[in-house]
């Protein structure tokens, strides 16, 4: 580990993790709230402000299995160090910056720990590793669309069955009220699981200047900022990505809007309680995904989905050269 900070350096790069956060809620926000805003349950102002506030309130639901698996089951905390914090930030800040202008449905996820990576290796080489992190991490960007897209379905076509005697209209005054339901959880889910993200950079930083007494931990003001920082990127919302994830994957109604959301959210409370950092992007996507092919497959525009997977492959490798090149800008000085 390196000499201490400053403690003004410090700060600014404690501040620089929470403006990922702000930007990870920001690029996100379409995320918890897209369906509920394209089957038009909610207005897109009322719509932030609801999602917002669940992911504020996550931490009082869940563990901090992520954050640990972040701070030291990425790269090696002992060789972490302020500039390796520095370059993993700015690669996820950058990568996120361009895919949100973009309107690409990128992973913030998957773009810190391509950071992470990137100025780590750049650091230490691939001994840096730790392996089994990078194995669950990655296993997730295939797994986490996955049993999204398969719970949905399933929800789809229960429910099809269940309220198969109701009218569209019927079924459509019921859901549009449970949308709200699932919104809410799905909103945890995010907040719950991307914030920790944030929480395990900052902590693993305190720990390397020996600021954390006791071991690796994360401190409840982290925890307190983090998810503050999170709910308002949220609510400030991203609204280009709202468009294609809510409208241009495929059309939803709110019964299919409902078990999108349950779907992702049922993924991404399993994931979180497990301690594997997914993607939220990933999660709803595959989801939306699903819902769209239970009516028929030609309902998906998979033209568009193809072109989110893309920018998902892209993500890792893109974000940890970024994160690379900024761990060897810090070195010049």
């Amino acid at each position: 580990m390196e000499a201490h900070l400053a403690f003004p350096l410090l700060i600014a790069l404690i501040g620089v993790a929470l403006l990922f956060d702000f930007l990870n809620g920001l690029h996100d926000a379409a995320n918890s709230i897209a369906t509920i805003v394209s089957t038009r349950v909610l207005k897109p102002q009322y719509a932030v402000a609801w999602a917002a506030f669940f992911n504020f309130i996550a931490f009082l639901f869940f563990g901090l299995h992520v954050a640990e698996t972040v701070g030291k089951g990425i790269v090696n905390a002992d060789i972490i160090d302020a500039s390796v914090i520095f370059g993993a930030l700015m690669g996820a800040i950058a990568w996120n910056l361009i895919t949100w202008g973009l309107g690409i449905p990128s992973s913030s996820s998957h773009a810190l720990v391509g950071g992470l990576l990137g100025a780590g290796t750049a650091k230490s080489g691939l001994s840096a590793i730790v392996w089994s992190g990078v194995f669950k991490t990655s296993a997730a960007i295939v797994i986490s669309p996955a049993v999204g897209l398969f719970l949905a379905l399933m929800l789809v076509l229960a429910i099809s069955w269940i309220f198969r005697k109701f009218t569209p209209q019927g079924a459509d005054r019921v859901f549009r009220k449970l949308q709200l339901v699932s919104a809410s959880l799905y909103s945890l889910g995010h907040g719950g699981n991307d914030a920790q993200k944030t929480m395990g950079i900052i902590a693993v930083l305190l720990y390397s200047q020996g600021l954390l007494t006791g071991g690796f931990h994360v401190p409840m003001w982290v925890v307190l900022s983090c998810q503050a920082a999170m709910g308002l990127g949220t609510l400030l919302g991203g609204w280009k990505i709202v468009h294609t994830m809510g409208s241009k994957i495929t059309r939803l109604t709110p019964a299919q809007g409902f078990c999108a959301e349950t779907g992702g959210a049922i993924t991404l409370f399993m994931a979180t309680h497990l301690g594997v950092p997914v993607s939220t992007t990933h999660t709803i996507t595959g989801a939306i995904v699903g819902v769209g092919a239970s009516r028929r497959l030609s309902a998906v525009r998979w033209n568009v989905a193809s072109s989110i997977i893309v920018a998902w492959v892209v993500t890792l490798p893109a974000a940890a050269a970024i994160g690379a090149l900024f761990y060897g800008l810090t070195r010049l000085f």
